[in-house]
């Protein structure tokens, strides 16, 4: 049992304002492993006025130099890679997720974005004079934002927290976070990496809660600005309530991206990217392509790939190195994906692998890796993120149509083109309508904007645009 009695408020421990908790359990063996608080209405206001507090001192977290913020940043990382293993174990027990994965994700990535982006408001210069047209001259200057609201997901909890949390801290800004109920053990393991590097007093503060907790923060009148990773579904709602407010919000939603296969594409020889593009993390990534476009020419070989590389994934325990695939976050989340299978069946579609739960795993919330053919583009399991191990092949004839296909969705956050000829693939990502995608693997470089179009949300994360996110532009006319 990993236990926690205290929340991290103001740049302490503090007990909670109430008394309910939140109970953590094993995606694996279903087991209870640990419990902390669960903030209410007044903790986060005790977070927020913490924030607010550090963000208005005059000599404060705000107002240091880029290259002082940038040394606090520097320590983070340090006690961050302290307990990086430690962190890879948590959330392997709480999602699922292959700790192999997690030792790519969860461990190195918070390390390396703190480090990114304290170099880059160290190096890179934050303001400039340009001559005016007029007369005179103006100093354009990015200021830091203020208090920020972060609300992250349990699929990544750890890298997508750091793709808020770095860049704001780096700009200046205070941050409340909220972690999602399932993944909360690592989030607290972080606060005390945060104690360890010396942050200021209110600079972060983490609370965790639901749904509830997460919408009055959103709404919180001392709060300005909102960064969410999470469902269309509740992205909305934010929108909205940032939309009434005035208040500026960075949506990073669901995905639906299409897997290109062109007619001349050599899947075998790049099944280890293909699948890291498909089925990553048990299929509980936003950006997977789990809509397979193949051509008709080829569709039948298309399938049997497919199919084989999902009926060869290792299911089991996620600690084990060995696993390619663990267990879903929740029993709940299970539900989901077996609802989405049964509405592939209901459809017409044909299943050729998985489809069900593994019969020599009795433990754990696992779904077997699962492919249908034969799916119209229309279909539930083609047009609704599903977020599990399920990959719908979809057939085309023309280049031109599979380009139709592809944007003929509510999303546009991820995808990828798969070809032997690279100028091919690029004129082909270039029609897609989508805020990211990749030519025989995809990958989010932390040098690189990431985010979505339509239905998959608002703003970029990730590159220099995502320290912007935390900035305002102030212009300082200067008369001749």
């Amino acid at each position: 049992m990993i236990e926690y009695d205290q929340l991290y408020i103001g740049g302490e421990w503090t007990s909670p304002a109430g008394s309910s908790t939140i109970p953590v359990h094993s995606a694996t063996s279903e087991e209870r492993i640990g419990v902390v608080p669960e903030g209410c209405e007044a903790d986060i206001d005790a977070a927020v006025a913490a924030a607010r507090k550090a963000f208005d001192d005059p000599a404060g977290w705000s107002r240091w130099e880029p290259s002082q913020r940038a040394e606090v940043l520097e320590r983070f990382a340090v006690s961050l890679e302290k307990r990086s293993e430690e962190t890879e174990r948590r959330v392997s027990l709480q999602n699922g997720m292959p700790i192999w994965l997690a030792q790519q994700f969860e461990g190195p990535f918070p390390p390396l974005l703190l480090r990114y982006y304290g170099a880059l408001v160290r190096d890179v210069a934050q303001e400039e004079i340009r001559p005016g047209m007029l007369g005179g001259k103006s100093v354009v200057a990015r200021e830091p934002i203020g208090v920020v609201a972060a609300i992250v997901p349990w699929n990544v909890p750890q890298a997508i927290t750091f793709l808020k949390l770095a860049p704001a801290l780096a700009a200046g800004c205070t941050v409340v976070l909220k972690p999602a109920p399932e993944t909360v053990l690592d989030a607290l393991l972080m606060s005390e990496a945060a104690v360890e590097a010396g942050l200021p007093a209110g600079v972060l503060n983490v609370v965790p809660g639901g749904r509830e907790v997460g919408a009055y923060l959103v709404a919180h009148p001392q709060v300005d600005k909102v960064s969410f990773t999470g469902s269309t579904a509740a992205g909305r709602a934010i929108g909205a309530t940032c939309g009434q407010l005035l208040r500026p919000v960075t949506l990073e939603l669901g995905g639906k991206s299409a897997a290109i296969v062109l007619d001349d594409a050599d899947l075998q020889s790049s099944i280890e990217s293909f699948f890291a593009a498909t089925l990553l993390n048990n299929g509980q990534i936003c950006w997977l392509g789990t809509r397979v476009l193949a051509p008709r020419s080829r569709y039948d070989e298309v399938v049997d790939t497919v199919t084989g590389l999902a009926g060869s994934l290792r299911l089991g325990d996620p600690m084990d190195a060995s696993t390619q695939v663990g267990p879903l976050v929740s029993a709940r989340q299970r539900d989901r994906v077996e609802s989405y299978i049964a509405k592939g069946l209901n459809d017409g579609a044909r299943l050729t692998t998985g489809g069900g739960r593994p019969a020599d795993l009795d433990q754990g919330w696992f779904v077997e890796p699962t492919v249908f053919a034969e799916v119209d583009n229309q279909h539930a399991i083609a047009q609704e993120e599903i977020f599990g191990p399920v990959l719908a092949v979809i057939p085309y004839g023309s280049e031109d149509e599979a380009i139709a296909i592809a944007n003929a969705s509510d999303y546009g956050l991820g995808g990828s083109v798969w070809t032997t000829d690279p100028d091919r693939g690029e004129s082909v990502a270039r029609q897609v309508h989508t805020g990211t995608i990749g030519i025989n693997a995809y990958v989010n470089d932390p040098t690189a904007p990431f985010g979505g179009i339509k239905a998959s949300g608002t703003g970029r994360e990730l590159g220099p645009e995502g320290l912007h996110a935390y900035q305002h532009l102030k212009t300082i006319y200067l008369a001749p």
